[in-house]
């Protein structure tokens, strides 16, 4: 049949008005698609406000999402993909969740089979509860409770480290892992693979005794380890999340049955368990311009011995944390040694570093120096405040270095008994025990007899 140029010009017009594509849409249908687009690159993020989740920020942004924060309930709803970073304690989570009336939405959320991702606590909050905090509920979605480690064993809690996974079924979460690939843990609580949760279980690690390290059930998952904190693999999987069929995440799987196929080769099989770390320290200082760099000296004197005796500049922060993380290393700290920190709050250069840091590094990031209590302008501010700071900033850890001898020189006078005022038990009540290490540089002294010193001597 052969159309007038009148019907060719109508049917032109009907097939463009009713066409979904996006080759040359009309301006309403291409804010539709440029809207499709965005919301398909788009995660909602589950922030409540405790300990480090700006890496969790900064790894999803590295692999091309923009987010989304929750502010009311009805955000949980709406999300197309959700991201639950847990960090701190069972109990103030719970609090958290049900003061904000976030635990039904979370829960529809979580069984009408929209894509969700737990991390650490994020995990253990699936469970029926924890014997954490007192003993609370938790979302109740899978069976069991979680429980802390069994310290009888004699090995440290907590579990601090990076760890191998075994797989009991293959996911697309988990198909950038290899048996003998290592990813970051750092807790005191687990839950324990059981007949009631195997439906839920997707693999096991073994610190001691096997525990649960990643659960998958439908679109729901979620690891006890921390994907953000786990270098190139832990971005692997969290693509495993995201985007399961992806080429980077079928590159990821065929990397992965590579080195599966050449641990199976060796005469003992793939190395299996918690490994060693290697952790790149930096001193951190202002020089006399005001700019902080990496340094190192004897005992502090960290000025060059000849010349105008400047501050030693062995580079800018940043770029060689992230050139170790490069490297390998599986843990930066900064350690700011700078003489004038009256106020730590506005140590806005050392925040600066953490935040920029955070962006390049996806391992643990630990800060050091003035991380105690103190008082300016007539107001106190306590330990607590100054970490929250530091953790808001990219920190994952924070150390303690002259303020842990304090608290050890008191804790002896008050016969070992402690009383919750010190800057490692506020900072640990709120953020676990994980959160806080203790640095303390010793040092050498000679006495003629030991009676000569209250303090005990080595021969």
């Amino acid at each position: 049949m052969k159309l007038t140029s009148s019907q060719r010009v109508n049917r032109t017009a009907r097939s463009s008005s009713n066409s979904s594509s996006c080759l040359a849409p009309s301006q309403p249908a291409r804010q539709r698609c440029v809207a499709t687009r965005a919301a398909a690159k788009e995660v909602t993020l589950l922030d409540y406000g405790a300990g480090n989740v700006r890496s969790v920020r900064n790894a999803i942004k590295k692999l091309g999402y923009t987010i989304k924060d929750v502010s009311k309930p009805s955000d949980i709803t709406a999300a197309d993909k959700l991201i639950f970073p847990g960090v701190g304690a069972f109990g103030q989570a719970m609090d958290v969740l049900q003061q904000r009336n976030y635990v039904k939405p979370l829960v529809d959320y979580i069984q009408s089979g929209k894509p969700f991702f737990g991390i650490c606590l994020g995990l253990q909050l699936l469970f029926e509860g924890s014997t954490e905090s007192g003993g609370r509920e938790g979302l109740g979605l899978i069976p069991g409770q979680v429980s802390q480690f069994d310290t009888s064993r004699g090995l440290p809690v907590p579990h601090i480290g990076w760890n191998t996974l075994e797989q009991l079924r293959a996911s697309d979460l988990l198909a950038a892992a290899a048996p003998s690939d290592r990813v970051y843990f750092v807790h005191s609580y687990r839950a324990m693979p059981q007949e009631a949760n195997a439906d839920w279980v997707l693999s096991t690690t073994n610190y001691g005794e096997d525990f649960v390290s990643a659960v998958s059930k439908g679109a729901a998952m979620a690891t006890q380890f921390h994907p953000e904190k786990s270098g190139a693999l832990g971005l692997a999987i969290l693509r495993g999340f995201l985007e399961p069929d992806s080429a980077e995440a079928r590159a990821a799987a065929a990397a992965a049955n590579a080195r599966q196929l050449a641990g199976l080769a060796c005469p003992d099989g793939p190395e299996r368990g918690l490994a060693k770390r290697v952790i790149a320290c930096l001193d951190v200082r202002s020089n006399d311009s005001g700019d902080l760099v990496v340094t190192k000296g004897d005992q502090y004197d960290v000025r060059e011995k000849e010349g105008e005796r400047d501050v030693r500049n062995l580079g800018k922060p940043v770029e060689l944390a992230a050139r170790y993380f490069d490297e390998g290393a599986d843990e930066v700290a900064f350690l700011n040694i700078t003489g004038f920190r009256d106020c730590p709050l506005e140590d806005l250069p050392m925040l600066g570093v953490l935040q920029a840091a955070s962006e390049r590094v996806f391992v643990p990031l630990t800060v050091g120096g003035g991380i105690r209590g103190f008082s300016a302008q007539g107001r106190d501010y306590a330990a607590l405040t100054v970490a929250s700071e530091y953790f808001r900033s990219g920190a994952d850890k924070v150390s303690i270095g002259s303020d842990a001898v304090l608290a050890a020189e008191e804790y002896y006078a008050a016969g070992c008994v402690t009383n919750g005022s010190t800057a490692i038990e506020q900072i640990s009540e709120v953020y676990g025990k994980q959160a806080v290490v203790v640095s303390i540089d010793p040092r050498r002294v000679y006495v003629k007899d030991p009676s000569d010193t209250k303090h005990t001597c080595v021969k």
